[in-house]
Order: structure tokens, then C-alpha cells, then sequence
């Protein structure tokens, strides 16, 4: 799919390609996937909700069956509108990933993009820990499982959290404050998803499959614990630690 650089606030201003990748082209290869019976595997988001009042912060969490809801940024708004419609072709197993996180800090894991902020906010979210999701979803794959899966670790996890996590095990002198909702968007071109969801069906597919799946506290210890060797592994420790933006967490010019 198509997410923007620096980020999604590029799809604002860049619609027309944002609809041709995140809808036309991803159900072309749906579409033809289908009339050849051949087993499809695509990796979506689940930054397609938004807490209310059916789903509030440590209430009930949003399932596969429940319509998406988030519509405060065109990106979420179009890849909405793609998990709507995957769901008439057969053949197709759409996996809604969620904040991503790598073990290795690269510049897409949600944890360096987050690091390199001077605030954030502190918000309870599904997140997918890559270490271990990845290997799940090619057995899901050779498994030919079909239909939509919420693709992330169980339990909800906060910002300060992720970053505590980070602190611990990577940059003990690691240092954040937070912000409101409110004074993040006024950084923002576009809104920011935010939610908690159901990951019954998922660990029923990884128990059945046979495939580990931690929660992601452990998931997220474990990642950023490898993080830090991978970084002295290589030398680049401490120098390839993520670098804050300028003021206001925009990107240095």
C-alpha cells in the first residue's frame, strides 16, 4: 500500500495516487488472484478505527466483523474502503497490521518514528511486533487461510510504554514528554488512528498453526533487547540511534 513519505499527512495532498495503489491496484491483483483461484495474501492496516463509545480505551476491542469507523485521514479513509471490499473475493487473506515494529530500528518501525519525537501522546493501541508476525503470516499463507484477521500481538500497548520499553533496553538515557490529542493535531495535516483490536481469531489461527504468538509487551522486550545487540553487533552503537527531528517534531530542513 501506499502510506506517504514522511508520512501519511502526504496522501492529503496526493489523493488521486493514494486511490490508485490503496484501492484500483490492490484490487486488481485481488481481482485477478480470484479469476485464476490462486491464494492472495495481503498485508493491510488496522488504522482504519477509532475509539467511541461502542469501543472505548479498555472496553470492548474491534473485531474483523466491525465496519470501519476512522475516516479523519484520507489514507485510513481509502484503505477503509479496501478492507470492505477484499472481503467479497474468496480467495483473499487480508492481514490488519497495526503500528509496526522491527528488531532491527528501521526508519518505518513505528518505535524509531516515535523515538525521534520530543513528544507524543499516550494512547492504549494494537501494535504488531514483526519478529513475530511475519513467520505467522507465510504459515497462514502455505496454510491457504482466507478472510480478514486482525494481525497484531495481543494486548493494547501506550506510547510511553513502547518508549519505556525502548528506554530499557536500547538507550538508557533516552528522555520524552507528552502531549494532548489536540496539540498533536495541530502538527498534523491529518488525523491519527487510534484503537484496540479483537485478537481471539488470530491466536486461534497461530495455535492451530502451531506458531508462537507473545503478547506484545514480551514481544516488544524481546525486539528492542535484539535491537540493541544488532546495533553492537555492528558497530553502531550508539551512533545508529534514532536522532530527534527539530522543534515541534518536524523533520530537519
Amino acid at each position: 500500500g501506499l502510506t506517504g513519505r514522511p508520512n501519511v499527512d502526504w496522501c492529503e495532498t496526493h489523493k488521486q495516487d493514494t486511490i490508485r495503489v490503496n484501492v484500483i491496484g490492490t484490487l486488481n491483483i485481488a481481482d485477478t488472484c480470484t479469476k485464476r483461484g490462486i491464494h492472495c495474501m495481503i498485508y493491510a492496516t488496522g488504522c482504519i478505527f477509532e475509539y467511541d463509545e461502542a469501543h472505548k480505551i479498555g472496553g470492548v476491542p474491534f473485531t474483523e466483523e466491525d465496519e470501519p469507523n476512522f475516516k479523519a485521514s484520507f489514507y485510513s479513509l481509502s484503505k477503509g474502503m479496501l478492507d470492505t471490499l477484499l472481503k467479497s473475493y474468496p480467495h483473499v487473506l487480508t492481514l490488519r497490521i497495526r503500528m509496526p515494529i522491527s528488531d532491527d530500528l528501521s526508519g518505518r518501525s513505528f518505535v524509531t518514528k516515535i523515538a525521534q519525537y520530543h513528544k507524543v501522546v499516550d494512547i492504549p493501541n494494537s501494535m504488531s511486533v514483526l519478529a513475530d508476525l511475519l513467520p505467522l503470516s507465510l504459515a497462514m499463507s502455505a496454510a491457504k487461510m482466507t478472510g480478514t484477521y486482525n494481525f497484531c500481538n495481543p494486548k493494547p500497548i501506550s506510547h510511553n510504554q513502547v518508549l519505556a520499553s525502548y528506554k530499557k533496553h536500547v538507550d538508557p538515557h533516552f528522555e520524552w514528554n507528552n502531549f494532548s490529542v489536540e496539540e498533536q493535531a495541530k502538527l498534523l495535516a491529518a488525523g491519527r488512528s487510534n484503537n484496540t483490536l479483537d485478537t481471539q481469531k488470530l491466536e486461534k489461527a497461530a495455535k492451530e498453526l502451531g506458531m508462537p504468538l507473545p503478547d506484545v509487551f514480551t514481544a516488544l522486550d524481546k525486539a528492542m533487547a535484539c535491537a540493541r545487540h544488532n546495533l553492537e553487533s555492528s558497530g553502531q552503537y550508539p551512533a545508529g540511534l534514532p536522532k530527534k527531528l527539530g522543534p515541534g517534531n518536524k523533520p530537519v530542513q
